[in-house]
């Protein structure tokens, strides 16, 4: 606004996206705000997306953002706990085909490549690794079963699993959203002349 705002001449008029600070009282909410914005911006930038854009997104300051998530790790994890919640919810249904559980990783993978990103990239984090090492515990029974019924070569571990996802997360997350769906049928097409038998 120019020539002063709400407060007077020269004071700078609140953000339409902020909302006021509100104290304590609006942890869980602010908390929740982060984890949402950050869901939309790690999707539309990646995992490497600004934490202030994360903040501004979410309409709290950065302060707030720190003080909930103390790196961009503690971030990931909370925004894609309910995905990793998801695949072994998915998983541990009785009857479950190796190929519905990579189908849904797809589908996640599509509409974030961050996800896929946090796992791959920065293995060295012991929380990262945690995740990574569910992904593979998840994969492990259907894959077991795709073994047993000669669906998938027998050297086939879940860590190969979970290498094949990461290059397929590499390839859509250089390719325009539009394209990606192809993109990642064209991709499985060729992993899977590694993996089935």
């Amino acid at each position: 606004m120019l020539g002063g705002g709400v407060g007077g001449p020269g004071s700078a008029a609140p953000d339409a996206g902020n909302r006021a600070n509100r104290g304590p009282g609006a942890a869980a909410e602010n908390r929740a705000a982060l984890i949402a914005a950050a869901r939309e911006v790690f999707a539309r930038a990646g995992y490497d997306a600004p934490l202030s854009m994360v903040a501004r997104a979410a309409g709290v300051g950065q302060g707030s953002l720190y003080r909930h998530f103390p790196d961009r790790a503690a971030l990931a994890l909370a925004v894609f706990e309910d995905s990793v919640a998801e695949l072994e919810e998915l998983a541990a249904r009785p009857g479950v085909t190796l190929d519905e559980v990579l189908a849904r990783i797809t589908e996640q993978t599509i509409a974030s490549t961050a996800f896929i990103d946090m796992v791959s990239l920065t293995p060295a984090d012991p929380r990262i690794l945690a995740v990574r090492d569910r992904v593979a515990g998840l994969l492990a029974g259907p894959l077991a079963a795709a073994r047993e019924a000669s669906r998938v070569r027998p050297d086939v571990t879940a860590e190969d699993l979970v290498l094949a996802i990461s290059m397929l997360a590499g390839v859509l997350a250089r390719t325009p959203p539009p394209a990606r769906r192809e993109a990642a049928r064209r991709a499985w097409w060729l992993l899977r002349q590694g993996i089935e038998s």
